[in-house]
């Protein structure tokens, strides 16, 4: 009797969505660190910073999939297909979103794909970038005298989809905070005006927040309207997030040298002056 053989089907690896935090590597979570140095291949967005890439073990797969503005490596369909490609040839996959994977970051879509093929996932939270730019910036989210509550809305969006929260935005008194809103800011200071937010709220726009090139730069919705009208465009040199609120008037300068890793110099003296003071 001839027996015929089959090759073995690979079992169905597993799925991790994982919030790679606003930037600065240490503010990765201990879950993150770990599914990141055990992954097989690892699906990371444009704003998942160089220093977390640095991070990537050298045995894993490291495929950029970003979508950057008006630069997309690949749309969100072929990211999906690419997720469920490798988790069913058995692999570990890490999809590695910059923030948290569940605030304007499209994992719905991705863990509807994944329930639709049975796969295994789990979702790992991140720190959002408006709690890292915040802390970084001195600048508390809510404040009991001014602000009770905060609202995170997405720049990314569609004129004839926001006409209907313009008011409900411009009048609350909450924290607004604007992701991704480069290249909407003077839209963004005009409609809040426009829509009855008075024009001397403060806003704070964050470059590049929780990195080393940090910048945080405070006027106010006239200021940035003005700039507008007088076609002098406010110019960003990188991703950026919007606080707008009379949080901003509370705005501290922190020391951020106190946020930096320890070099192994800074650790020895630390440890001399530990030994001398026994």
């Amino acid at each position: 009797m001839q027996i015929t053989s089959f090759p073995a089907q690979p079992s169905i690896g597993a799925v991790y969505l994982v919030g790679a935090g606003p930037g600065d590597a240490e503010l990765l979570t201990l879950k993150a660190y770990r599914l990141i140095q055990q992954a097989d291949v690892i699906l990371y967005d444009y704003l998942v910073s160089e220093d977390i890439r640095a991070l990537f073990p050298a045995t894993s797969e490291a495929v950029y999939v970003g979508k950057k503005c008006g630069a997309h490596s690949m749309n969100q369909a072929q990211i999906c297909e690419y997720i469920s490609h490798h988790a069913l040839q058995g692999k570990q996959v890490v999809r590695l979103k910059g923030g948290d994977p569940s605030v304007f970051a499209r994992v719905a879509e991705e863990i509807a794909h994944l329930t639709e093929l049975n796969i295994p996932f789990a979702i790992v939270p991140g720190i959002t970038a408006a709690s890292g730019c915040a802390a970084y910036s001195g600048i508390p989210l809510t404040h009991r005298d001014c602000a009770h509550g905060v609202r995170f809305v997405t720049a990314h969006f569609k004129h004839e989809d926001m006409q209907a929260q313009w008011t409900e935005l411009a009048q609350g008194q909450d924290t607004i905070v604007f992701y991704m809103g480069s290249t909407r800011l003077h839209d963004i200071a005009a409609q809040l005006i426009e829509h009855g937010k008075a024009p001397s709220t403060p806003i704070a726009i964050i470059e590049q927040g929780t990195s080393a090139q940090q910048k945080t730069h405070i006027h106010t919705l006239a200021g940035i309207a003005a700039l507008n009208e007088a076609n002098n465009h406010y110019t960003l040199t990188g991703p950026a997030l919007i606080i707008i609120g009379e949080v901003v008037n509370y705005r501290t300068i922190i020391d951020t040298a106190l946020l930096q890793a320890p070099t192994q110099a800074s650790i020895r003296k630390a440890q001399q002056r530990q030994y001398m003071s026994a």
